[in-house]
């Protein structure tokens, strides 16, 4: 591994580093500061050469081992992981875990023992016996709209997870749920897709940072870009706060101006 951008010691033209520790790679991620009450919603996401985000409807094929050592280091740096209903059926979640490599760094920032996980959904077809919600080692919490089908609701709280209605309709308001979130204290948070739910954050002005790894493959075919939904009117301009390189990965750090 080696870091292009900010030029800092790390930087190094040399290939075949040694793989940074993730001591290291949670100091490169780590959240900027925030002042009382302030929030930051960054998303994790993987990308081909060509712009898919998935193949065969899945991640996995376009990611690496330090593709997934980052993965787990920003969940581990997360007060919360936002995930839409889809990717949860799609990628198999499970509760977040607690890692005794960054035990020491949560409970000196005042978190859990882990992250979190927040399941966006309107129609709550998920499968509650699932241990994302039935086992999980702190409740899972699902956030929705004021008119979800009352049946699908109360299955949801069944299971043990915490309901959190953040939108008027059947659907959630995107701004809405990163409020909602950081009420309830958990203002480190980190989105890791869908495209449509990215899609709604980046919609909705609320997205703070991207960290997406490019991945040096081609698909072709007509995979799903990172972000889906509504169009923007005006599109964003970023800038960009960290630049890493490893076998051809680019792991990416962009930042709201």
């Amino acid at each position: 591994m080696r870091r292009l951008f900010p030029v800092t010691d790390q930087t190094s033209p040399a290939p075949g580093d040694h793989p940074w520790s993730l001591d290291e790679l949670a100091e490169a991620y780590a959240y900027p500061a925030l002042a009382d009450g302030a929030h930051w919603l960054r998303a994790n996401m993987v990308s081909s050469l060509d712009g898919a985000g998935q193949h065969d409807g899945r991640s996995q094929p376009l990611s690496s081992e330090t593709d997934m050592r980052i993965f787990g280091t920003l969940r581990a740096l997360a007060d919360v992981v936002v995930v839409g209903a889809e990717t949860v059926r799609q990628e198999g979640y499970r509760p977040a875990r607690a890692r005794e490599d960054f035990a020491a760094r949560r409970a000196a920032a005042g978190q859990g023992p882990a992250p979190v996980i927040a399941v966006v959904t309107a129609s709550l077809d998920l499968d509650f016996t699932l241990p994302l919600f039935a086992a999980p080692l702190v409740p899972t919490l699902v956030l929705t709209g004021a008119t979800a089908p009352a049946d699908r609701v109360a299955a949801a709280a069944a299971s043990g997870a915490e309901v959190v209605v953040a939108g008027e309709g059947a659907g959630v308001d995107p701004a809405r749920v990163v409020l909602e979130l950081a009420d309830r204290g958990l203002r480190r948070q980190l989105t890791e897709g869908g495209p449509r739910l990215l899609g709604q954050f980046v919609a909705a002005g609320v997205l703070d940072e991207l960290c997406l790894s490019v991945s040096p493959t081609l698909t072709a075919g007509d995979a799903q870009r990172i972000a889906g939904g509504p169009r923007v009117d005006v599109p964003q301009r970023l800038t960009l706060a960290s630049l890493l390189e490893e076998a051809g990965f680019l792991y990416t750090s962009y930042r709201r101006i």
